[in-house]
């Protein structure tokens, strides 16, 4: 597993993070949140190397086979905006949707508790997201998830319209069983060597 702090990105669907909700009657409630990133974000290149990490430390010298399957098919944490054109602000930016069966830290920006009533953070306004990625690999296939840990209110956006319910579509279903210990750290940045590096 490895942590990435996500400073000053976009909160949307964040009706999840007090009170925590099934997609569509389905599945376990879980505390949830999405996070839309400009694709020249530096908390792009840090999801990334972090995925890379996970990917590593998970399938030893097939991660990079692995990791090009999953991207292929959309299983990676990190998602291109431009598939979800119906809502506001993902055409063009990249997001990561993460979600936690335990209730994620929310504060403010002077580290204040904030609750469902403080009327912050909204979908919209702009964050400092606290995640967690992991390899999964068992009965419901591989991919890499992110798991959320805290959110910090940062500052006011423009309300996102439709920042209510997601659809089904919009998460992945994450099973039960916990992410595997022992996945090596976040590398402080990745390198490239002569070939086209297929975590990119």
């Amino acid at each position: 597993m490895s942590t990435v702090k996500l400073n000053d990105v976009r909160l949307s669907f964040a009706n999840a993070l007090f009170e925590p909700q099934k997609v569509q009657g389905q599945g376990e409630a879980k505390f949830s949140a999405s996070f839309i990133l400009p694709p020249n974000h530096p908390g792009v290149a840090a999801i990334k190397a972090a995925m890379k990490a996970v990917a590593e430390a998970k399938w030893g010298a097939k991660a990079a086979e692995t990791f090009m399957a999953l991207k292929a098919g959309d299983k990676l944490a990190l998602h291109d905006g431009d598939s979800k054109p119906q809502y506001q602000g993902y055409k063009g930016n990249l997001f990561v949707n993460a979600s936690n069966k335990i209730k994620p830290l929310v504060i403010d920006g002077n580290k204040s508790p904030l609750a469902a009533t403080s009327g912050r953070p909204y979908a919209g306004c702009y964050v400092n997201g606290s995640i967690e990625l992991w390899a999964q690999d068992n009965q419901f296939g591989k991919r890499i998830n992110a798991t959320l840990k805290g959110v910090q209110f940062l500052r006011d956006g423009e309300r996102l319209a439709g920042g209510g319910v997601a659809s089904a579509d919009d998460f992945e279903a994450i099973p039960e069983a916990a992410p595997a210990e022992g996945a090596a750290p976040a590398p402080a940045g990745a390198s490239t060597g002569g070939n086209p590096d297929p975590f990119a």
